[in-house]
């Protein structure tokens, strides 16, 4: 008997320690799955070190993120790049493709109170095109809806293709069909706003606007000096996807290290080492973005092929991604035209870039020597003036200088600075992708009539491309006029790709439920955002 009872004890003992063993792996799982908790403010520092009051959502100077929280659009990109209902409940495109309806849900609310009809799409989308907007998005629409261009033009008192079919009902009409129609609608410049209150207030709207989104305006965030520092928004109980968790949300770029250090802010990029050394969370947001150095392709000697492809062997990019190395970003080497991230595309390698001597001996066969001096170029950098743009000045003027190319800087406010410039320069340009198609960069960069083209570069085979590109309806032909497009671009090197830039962002430990939107942070929700605390 005493025999039989000393093997059980052991075997008791292994049970128990068994058993409190599964509880301790247990317990995170328990708390990871806590309901979420209503109440508080997100507090978001930006990546900008300056305000812009601009919410006007059809103004490239107004910040996505703002956008994003008060406005929706008819429709919206999921996690997975899928296009979802938004204001619209569902929608239906005829046989030819060239006509999209769609079914606005019924009963829903702006922040001021007024239902949301089709009239306020039909005005939202207008006012993009109307020259008084002074909005550089009315290209996509004057090439492919029916009458915009005539509406643009003071030819007619609307826009032919945008047709209210009923109190919730609308309807485009296209003059080709257009595969990337209801991505072009889910840009983050196709809000939708109230028609009465832009009527009556003007740009008045701005200083205190109404959307239908889960956050609305609440007040401007104010210094002592009661300079506009930020904006704080709050929430809306009525919004039709669910109300959100948060009391409020304040965005400004005034926040400071020590803020999140002291547990004051809850998101802020990745300003310093510190942050690394912490218990907070490091995103890494994935963007579809390309920075390029561009080349006056109108002005010789850059108007010479061979010229711009002296440049792109000469400039040495792992030497100038170290120049340009923020802590808050991760830039990384890039050899394409096209985001490798896109569907169908891939990186380039970047076997026979950098060349010195070939780049020496195109300059020479060029005519270029020490008897007969290349051109002093300008570099442009859009203002503000930064520490990282002007290493990277300083990089490209040490590469360039070795193959004979003097490089001076100049920072320009608009691009119209650009256009109406003399001598030949370069241009530091990074492109944002509004929504994940190939055409979003290609077109309005390079397009020969884009008023984004600030390189001046034209060819007609690649217009030709980027048309029938426009009219495809198959996905996978379409991506082989692009391709064939890419092809073109690194023959003729109207710009170098240089790198893309993945921001990063430190999280307070006790924030929950961020998803990173495929598009990247300035497309975050905070809807769905709650803090555990």
């Amino acid at each position: 008997m005493l025999k039989k009872y000393t093997l059980f004890v052991p075997i008791i003992i292994l049970i128990f320690f068994c058993f409190f063993s599964m509880s301790l792996f247990i317990y995170p799982e328990k708390k990871s799955r806590k309901s979420p908790r209503p109440g508080g403010t997100f507090r978001v520092k930006s990546f900008t070190n300056i305000f812009r009051t601009q919410l006007d959502p059809a103004s490239p100077d107004s910040y996505i993120f703002v956008s994003e929280q008060i406005y929706d659009g008819l429709v919206k990109l999921d996690k997975d790049l899928n296009i979802v209902p938004s204001l619209s409940e569902y929608w239906k495109i005829s046989a030819d493709g060239k006509k999209y309806m769609f079914y606005l849900r019924r009963g829903l609310k702006f922040h001021h109170g007024k239902e949301l009809l089709a009239e306020d799409v039909k005005f939202s989308l207008e006012r993009l095109i109307n020259k008084k907007t002074n909005s550089p998005y009315y290209q996509f629409f004057t090439t492919r809806v029916v009458g915009a261009k005539d509406y643009r033009g003071g030819k007619a008192g609307d826009v032919a293709g945008f047709k209210v079919r009923g109190k919730y009902t609308f309807e485009i009409q296209l003059i080709e069909p257009y595969v990337s129609a209801l991505y072009l609608m889910s840009m983050n410049f196709c809000k939708i706003l109230p028609r009465d209150l832009l009527r009556s207030q003007g740009k008045g709207f701005f200083s205190k606007p109404s959307g239908t989104g889960a956050f609305k305006f609440s007040y401007w965030m104010r210094s002592p000096q009661l300079d506009i520092v930020g904006i704080r928004l709050e929430r809306n109980d009525e919004y039709f996807r669910g109300k959100p968790y948060l009391d409020a949300v304040e965005f400004s770029p005034y926040f400071t290290l020590d803020h999140f250090l002291n547990r004051e802010i809850d998101m802020i990029p990745v300003l310093s080492e510190k942050l690394l050394n912490t218990e907070c969370q490091i995103i890494e947001g994935g963007f579809f973005n390309l920075i390029f150095l561009g080349m006056s392709c109108h002005i010789p000697p850059l108007n010479r092929m061979s010229v711009r492809k002296s440049i792109f062997h000469g400039i040495n990019k792992r030497q100038l991604v170290l120049a340009a190395f923020d802590i808050k970003y991760m830039p990384k080497i890039t050899n394409s035209y096209i985001p490798a991230k896109l569907p169908g595309f891939f990186p380039m390698d970047d076997a026979g870039s950098y060349d010195f001597e070939r780049a020496k001996e195109i300059l020479r066969k060029a005519g270029f020597s020490t008897e007969k001096r290349f051109p002093t170029l300008t570099l442009f950098f859009d203002l503000p003036k930064t520490d990282i743009k002007y290493k990277v000045y300083r990089e490209l003027r040490k590469e360039l200088d070795v193959l004979g190319i003097r490089l001076k800087l100049r920072y320009y406010k608009s691009p119209e600075e650009i256009r109406t410039y003399r001598e030949p320069y370069l241009i530091y340009i990074e492109r944002y992708m509004n929504f994940p198609d190939p055409e979003d960069i290609i077109r309005p960069l390079f397009f020969s009539k884009s008023i984004f083209n600030v390189f001046k570069y034209a060819n007609p085979e690649l217009d030709k491309l980027l048309q029938e590109a426009e009219r495809e309806r198959s996905w996978t032909r379409r991506i082989k006029l692009f391709h064939k497009s890419e092809q073109i671009l690194f023959l003729e090197v109207p710009a170098i790709p240089l790198f893309s830039n993945q921001h990063r962002v430190a999280v307070q430990p006790y924030v929950r439920g961020i998803e990173l939107p495929p598009l990247g942070f300035y497309y975050l929700e905070a809807k769905n955002i709650w803090l555990d605390k």
